[in-house]
Order: structure tokens, then C-alpha cells, then sequence
């Protein structure tokens, strides 16, 4: 086997799995989280699912402070003609402004952390566009970050979707107290010339945001 070929058969395996679920996939887990073993399906405060762990010693309670820290992308984003360098900048400013604005209404706002303050850190790790129907013969090699979809797709909608791994991190002592993994559906793209921009992608980040702020253990 060629590594052309094996590199033909993982991208279209990755591809195909993302197509399949509304969860992302085990082989799309980017690194960014310490540890995915204790993952479990469950479902978002709007009902959507996403794969969630939460350490026994939570207590909300004792949480007045938030720190959002600026979205990540992990790994390092390849932006191409359909998906820029500054649409991507732009969706992550966007994120952390979204969560902030909901969060605001249940927490104080902080920039640096104290012993009441839950840190969120989080990455986003892929931007990707597939072909509204997309069959197995037409799936081309490609980028799980900041993906395009192939000319072949002719002129059929592109659907966005859009990825992000979060941690919920004390402040005071710095342990992990909750892990969230999930995947975003953005607005359809008429066609393969269209460029992604962060209007596209919004309705995901402001779910994400509104289901921050409705979290519950």
C-alpha cells in the first residue's frame, strides 16, 4: 500500500465518520485535552449531544468568577481559499465574546484567576466544509482543520460544521473539574466558490454559549 493510498483511506475514514454523528469521533480527537478516556455520551443544556466529563468534586457553588480564556486552534489551522486566516481569528474572538456575554449573567467577568474563579480554556479543532450528499467515490484526501471541500462536489450545498474541546479548570488548585467534547453544525454554503465566514458559523457559537451558561452537572 502506497502512502498516497493510506492517506487516501484515513482522510476519507475521518470524513465519513464526522458525516455519520453529531459526536465527535474518538479519531477526531485533536490532543488538546490531557485525557478522553473518561469521556461519556451525554446531552448539552439545548439538548444537543456531545461527549462530557465531570469530576465528583464539583460544587458550582463556590464559584463567583469566570475566566474565559481566548479558543485555541489545535493543531495549528491550515486555511485555504474557502476558509481564511482572518475567518478563523474571527471565529475565535467571536467564541470567547459569546461565552463571556453569557456568562456574565451568572458569574463576574475576571482576567486573571483567583480562588473563586472557574478557568475555560478550550480549542477549536476543525473548520471543515463537506458536499451536501457526498458520496464514498468523492471523497478526496483532506485537512480535518480548516478542510474544503473538493471541486467535485460541483455545485451542491456545503454543510459547515465546526469542532471545539473545552476544559473547566479550578482556579484555586488548578484541577481539571469537567472536559467537553462536542461538534457544531453552522449555516449551508450555497456552493464549493463560496468562502466560510463567521456568519456562517455563529448558530453553533451562540448554543455553545447559552449552554455554558445553562450548564449543570
Amino acid at each position: 500500500m502506497t502512502l498516497r493510498t493510506l492517506a487516501f483511506g484515513l482522510s476519507a475514514t475521518l470524513l465519513l465518520a464526522g458525516c455519520a454523528s453529531d459526536t465527535t469521533q474518538p479519531a477526531q480527537y485533536s490532543g488538546f485535552l490531557s485525557d478522553y478516556s473518561q469521556l461519556q455520551p451525554a446531552q448539552s443544556a439545548s439538548g444537543a449531544p456531545v461527549m462530557r466529563w465531570i469530576s465528583p468534586d464539583l460544587n458550582l457553588q463556590r464559584y463567583t468568577s469566570v475566566l474565559v480564556e481566548k479558543p485555541l486552534f489545535y493543531p495549528a489551522p491550515q486555511p485555504n481559499a474557502q476558509v481564511s486566516q482572518q475567518t478563523l481569528d474571527e471565529i475565535a474572538n467571536y467564541l470567547q465574546q459569546a461565552m463571556q456575554r453569557e456568562l456574565a449573567g451568572r458569574l463576574r467577568i475576571v482576567q486573571h484567576p483567583d480562588q473563586d474563579t472557574l478557568v475555560l480554556r478550550s480549542a477549536i479543532s476543525a473548520v471543515s466544509l463537506s458536499a451536501e450528499g457526498l458520496q464514498v467515490y468523492e471523497v478526496l484526501p483532506i485537512a480535518l482543520v480548516a478542510a474544503a471541500a473538493s471541486t467535485a462536489a460541483g455545485t451542491r450545498d456545503l454543510n459547515s460544521e465546526i469542532y471545539v474541546e473545552l476544559e473547566a479548570i479550578d482556579g484555586g488548585n488548578s484541577q481539571p473539574m469537567a472536559r467537553v467534547v462536542r461538534k457544531g453544525h453552522g449555516l449551508q454554503l450555497e456552493n464549493d466558490s463560496s468562502q466560510l465566514s463567521l456568519k456562517d458559523i455563529k448558530p453553533a457559537l451562540d448554543i455553545w454559549a447559552k449552554d455554558a451558561r445553562l450548564f449543570k452537572p
